[in-house]
C-alpha cells in the first residue's frame, strides 16, 4: 500500500490567518469545531506559536488547593465524591479552623506555590461560615500569596465581600456544554453559574473557569464548553481543563477513559482560543503519564495544581512533579510573573 504524500486537508489555514494569538469574544462553533479537526501535528504547532507569542513557554504558575470543609454537599454532580447524593465512603469534615489554613498555606508558598486556593463543599455559603472564609482569605494574603476560593454559588453582596477581604481569583467551572450539563447536574442550572461568573466579576474578582473531560460527552461537547468560556469577556484568567477521576459511589464511576489525545486536543484549542489565560492541567494527572503531560505543555498548559491533595483527590508526588519539569526544562514562575496580560 503506498504512502499518502499530499498534506491531509484541513478547514483551518495556519500559514495565511494572521491573527492567531488575538483575544476575541466572538468564536463560534465552527471556527472551534474547524480547530478539533486538523491534523494533530498542525494544531500542536499553532498552540504552542500562540503560546509563545504570549507566555514564557519554558514557565509554569503552581497552584495548591486546600478542601476547608469536606462532603456532605446538596449538589448532585455525578463526577464529585462530596455530594451527598452518593456513598464514596468519603471522610465529613466540619469548616477548618483558621490556624489550620495559615499552616497549610505556608507549607505551599515553601514549596513552590504562588497561588492558594480553598474550597468548601457548599452549595453556597452560609452567612456565619462566610465570616470565617473572609478570615481566611486575609491569612493567605498576609503570606503575599494569591488567594483563590471555590465556594459554590455567590451573590452580589458576597462577591463584593470577598473582593473588600483581598481575595484575587474566584473559580466556579462551567464543567461541560450548555445541552450536556443536564446529564451531569440537576441542583443548578447552567444559568446559575452563569449568573455566579458575573457576580464575582462586577466585583473586580479574577475568574478561574473551565471544565471537565471524559464524562461521557461528545467533542461537540468540548466545542459548546470551549466556546461558553471564550464568550466571557473579559476571558477567565485561569482556565483549568481537568480528566474525570473515577470514584467508586459515583454515577460516573464505571465511564469509558477520554482518549489522552482528545484530552491533549481540548488543552490546544483552549491555547488558541484563549490565547492569554492561564491553561491548567487539573485533576486526573495521577492517571496520565509524563509523555501525555509534556505534551500539554507543549500545546499550552502552563498551570498545574501542585501538593498531595486536590480538595479529596489524590495528586503526583511533589517530587515527581519536580522530577518532570527538570527533565522538561520547565521552570516555576514567581508570584510576580503570574499576571495575564491585558485583554484588548
Amino acid at each position: 500500500m503506498a504512502l499518502m504524500t499530499e498534506p491531509a486537508a484541513s478547514t483551518v489555514n495556519t500559514n495565511t490567518q494572521k491573527n492567531w494569538g488575538d483575544v476575541r469574544f466572538d468564536w463560534d462553533r465552527g471556527d472551534i469545531r474547524s480547530l478539533f479537526q486538523l491534523p494533530f501535528m498542525d494544531l500542536i504547532h499553532l498552540a504552542q506559536s500562540v503560546h509563545r507569542a504570549n507566555f514564557d513557554p519554558n514557565k509554569i504558575q503552581l497552584s495548591t488547593l486546600m478542601s476547608i470543609k469536606t462532603g456532605s454537599c446538596p449538589e448532585d454532580c455525578k463526577y464529585c465524591p462530596q455530594s451527598g447524593h452518593y456513598n464514596t465512603g468519603l471522610e465529613t469534615e466540619q469548616l477548618a479552623e483558621l490556624e489550620k489554613v495559615r499552616e497549610m498555606a505556608q507549607a505551599a508558598k515553601d514549596g513552590g506555590a504562588t497561588r492558594f486556593c480553598m474550597g468548601a463543599a457548599w452549595k453556597h455559603p452560609s452567612e456565619k461560615d462566610f465570616l470565617k472564609v473572609l478570615g481566611m482569605v486575609k491569612i493567605v494574603k498576609d503570606l503575599e500569596m494569591e488567594t483563590c476560593m471555590t465556594l459554590g454559588a455567590l451573590n452580589s453582596s458576597q462577591s463584593q465581600a470577598l473582593a473588600e477581604s483581598g481575595l484575587d481569583y474566584y473559580n466556579h467551572n462551567l464543567d461541560t456544554s450548555p445541552e450536556f450539563y443536564g446529564n451531569v447536574i440537576s441542583t443548578r442550572s447552567f444559568e446559575d453559574r452563569l449568573q455566579t461568573i458575573e457576580n464575582v466579576r462586577d466585583a473586580g474578582i479574577k475568574v478561574c473557569c473551565g471544565g471537565i473531560l471524559g464524562m461521557g460527552e461528545e467533542e461537540e461537547d468540548r466545542v459548546g464548553l470551549l466556546q461558553q468560556l471564550a464568550k466571557l469577556s473579559p476571558h477567565p484568567e485561569s482556565v483549568p481543563i481537568n480528566m474525570l477521576v473515577k470514584v467508586k459511589g459515583t454515577p460516573l464511576a464505571n465511564e469509558d477513559d477520554i482518549d489522552a489525545f482528545e484530552f491533549i486536543k481540548t488543552v490546544a484549542v483552549a491555547r488558541i482560543i484563549m490565547p492569554r489565560s492561564y491553561v491548567r492541567l487539573s485533576a486526573g494527572r495521577t492517571e496520565m503519564s509524563e509523555q501525555t503531560q509534556a505534551l500539554c505543555f507543549l500545546a499550552g498548559a502552563n498551570s498545574i495544581f501542585y501538593g498531595e491533595k486536590l480538595l479529596t483527590t489524590d495528586l503526583p508526588q511533589e517530587s515527581e512533579d519536580l522530577a518532570l519539569f527538570k527533565k522538561l526544562g520547565l521552570n516555576t514562575q514567581s508570584k510576580t510573573e503570574t499576571r495575564c496580560a491585558p485583554q484588548h
